[in-house]
């Protein structure tokens, strides 16, 4: 089982997201925001409203939305140095 440590916003949908291995792993959450928990965090303001809960080990929204950090670890892009170069900088902000 896989817990959250940390995330941060990284730009539109995608999360930079550390799991309880310290891996690292790119989280684009685009094709996931169906249904009413979700359909909100469509709109870019509410989804980086995100934080980390310790007491759910994963992120959750204002809204009561939340994913398994299984399924975050699992869709995950895990991160090296080539996709970091590549992040947009500006955008990325603590979650």
């Amino acid at each position: 089982m896989r817990y959250i440590k940390d995330a941060e916003y990284v730009a539109d949908y995608t999360i930079e997201v550390r799991f309880d291995n310290d891996d690292v792993r790119l989280v684009d959450l685009a094709p996931h925001l169906d249904g009413p928990i979700f359909e909100p965090l469509k709109e870019t303001s509410c989804f980086r409203s995100f934080v980390v809960n310790p007491d759910l080990d994963t992120v959750v929204w204002p809204n009561g939305a939340d994913f398994a950090p299984e399924f975050l670890y699992e869709i995950g892009q895990p991160m090296n140095s080539a996709l970091r170069a590549r992040l947009p900088r500006p955008a990325r902000q603590r979650g």
